[in-house]
């Protein structure tokens, strides 16, 4: 559950510095943003990872988030982006203070991520199964431009893998042989299909590399997503609680 929080404690948190936000500030980050649709489950069950991948893996400048020479990271699970709005803040890519107007008619943090927005999110996602095809294609075109140094991260939910697309993304990524691409998977046990011997193993029979991790020690995250798969894309089962 997330924490109660006054006024006055919000007042305090808006008003302090970037450099003083850490993992320990998200909860109250996330409570600037009230309302419906908060998709509260599916939010902080991408947390920990978020965090991970912002603190300690992505190489990106929150003076310039647009540079041409940076990583990317693709948010394909995008319901109940509170999570990751309150990470962009705490890592100065975004006001905090603008969380405070989530989901308000005229403000660009909506109940789904808009890359034509917010200059700090590269795509606008929430309708499963786009994400990682979306990825592909990012490399892809990086590639033509001779940028091999960027990588592209894209965070999608087990049950996202229901979605016929991914087949298709995780087939390509493998014959291409994208290893600038690391897919991450949160395994919460929700999709209705399942495969056979495991969701790694699926990524594995088109050639992926993979790793299976608890999805909250960040530790074990940061180590799968630095992980070394020369030649081949790479994907994160990253293991959460059931909803």
């Amino acid at each position: 559950m997330l924490l109660n929080q006054t006024e006055s404690d919000n007042e305090r948190m808006t008003q302090r510095s970037v450099t003083e936000y850490g993992y320990q500030d998200l909860e109250k980050l996330m409570s600037l943003m009230t309302g419906d649709e908060k998709h509260s489950f599916s939010a902080t069950s991408t947390l920990d990872v978020i965090w991970t991948l912002y603190d300690s893996v992505l190489k990106i400048d929150p003076a310039n988030p647009q540079a041409p020479d940076r990583d990317r990271f693709f948010l394909s699970k995008g319901h109940g982006p509170m999570a990751y709005y309150a990470v962009l803040a705490a890592k100065g890519l975004i006001a905090v203070d603008d969380l405070k107007h989530w989901g308000e008619f005229d403000s660009s943090f909506g109940y789904h991520p808009d890359g034509e927005l917010i200059p700090a999110v590269e795509i606008g996602t929430g309708s499963l199964g786009h994400g990682l095809g979306i990825g592909v294609g990012m490399l892809m075109g990086l590639r033509l431009r001779k940028q091999n140094e960027p990588r592209v991260f894209c965070l999608i939910g087990d049950a996202e893998l229901d979605e016929g697309s991914n087949h298709e993304a995780i087939a390509m990524a493998a014959r291409m042989r994208l290893e600038n691409l690391t897919a991450i998977v949160i395994d919460n046990n929700s999709a209705s299909l399942g495969w056979p011997g495991g969701i790694a193993t699926r990524f594995e029979n088109e050639g992926w590399s993979s790793a299976t991790i608890d999805g909250r020690n960040h530790e074990d995250i940061k180590t799968a997503l630095t992980q070394s798969h020369p030649g081949v894309p790479h994907v994160v089962v990253a293991k959460v609680e059931e909803k």
